[in-house]
């Protein structure tokens, strides 16, 4: 039986879909600097990143007015030109906890926290909002198997791989997408990534529960047909899948997607089975083998 390893040696080709997110591409010409796209970069950026640009924006808009404060004082009960105690005044100031000790007592300090308690508000309702838009955007917890297999279905060759819904959950109204990506050479000579649609046996799955079964027939019509595991190498092929649906849970549209580079399909192999039934006749289904196949 072969089974995947979990450190493959590095593909061949070059693949244009990461497994998590992304492309694979370099992007030259264009701005790389995320200050014009500050929104976009705060719900895309990794949680411990997003919170370190949360805190340090704090800190430093912390640090700015404690300079205000010591240079102009006006705070009652704070020392005189100590840092440690404006900061933490406006700490308190910008967080509408509430002055214990230490208050303003003169004009320009409290024009100082008139404007640093209406940043502060502002500032709040910010991060509140951009923690709430991070947490309430539905992620989809789709597995697919790391390799696909061409073998005989019904005496037809057959692309097949699989998909599982990882939650106990269903995923209404699923629908999976695959799209054959290539090179190819125009006759005046110039290099082209061309897409082709891959029809698939069947596509759409009212109930996806558990696991889904992906088949592709290579006859005739398909852009697989008369394609050798060299050509698929040579013309740099990638299997693109994309799978969206309706998770019931948060009643909100979910998608998930998967490449296979040539290296990652197998020629005359299958699956292993994961499906069983019990004494008692209920099903079960085995992932620990999901990504297992067997030569034919």
């Amino acid at each position: 039986m072969h089974k995947t390893h979990k450190k493959a040696p590095a593909p061949r080709t070059p693949r244009m879909i990461k497994p998590g997110r992304g492309f694979n591409i370099i992007r030259k010409g264009v701005s790389k600097s995320n200050w014009r796209d500050l929104y976009h970069f705060l719900h895309t950026v990794s949680w411990p990143k997003f919170l370190m640009v949360i805190s340090l924006a704090y800190l430093l808009a912390n640090s700015l007015f404690a300079v205000a404060y010591t240079i102009g004082g006006g705070v009652e009960n704070a020392r005189r030109g100590n840092f440690l105690d404006a900061f933490f005044f406006s700490v308190q100031t910008m967080a509408s906890i509430g002055y214990g000790a230490m208050y303003p007592k003169s004009i320009y300090a409290n024009l100082l926290v008139t404007v640093e308690a209406l940043l502060g508000l502002v500032w709040i309702a910010m991060a509140t909002g951009l923690m709430f838009a991070r947490f309430s955007v539905p992620k989809a917890r789709v597995m697919f198997s790391r390799v696909a297999v061409i073998a005989p279905y019904n005496d037809v060759p057959t692309l097949i791989f699989r998909v599982a819904n990882e939650r106990q959950n269903w995923i209404l109204e699923a629908q999976i997408h695959v799209n054959l990506v290539r090179d190819e050479i125009s006759k005046e000579g110039d290099l082209m990534r061309r897409f082709y649609d891959i029809p698939l046996i069947r596509s759409y799955s009212p109930l996806f529960a558990l696991s889904w079964t992906v088949m592709h027939a290579i006859d005739e019509s398909s852009p697989l047909y008369g394609v050798t595991p060299e050509e698929m190498v040579e013309h740099e092929m990638e299997v693109v899948v994309t799978l969206i649906g309706l998770d019931e849970t948060v009643a909100q549209t979910i998608h998930a997607r998967h490449s296979f580079i040539a290296e990652e399909i197998f020629w005359n192999m299958r699956f292993v089975d994961i499906l069983s039934k019990g004494r008692d006749g209920k099903r079960t289904i085995d992932y620990s083998r999901f990504h297992d196949i067997l030569p034919l």
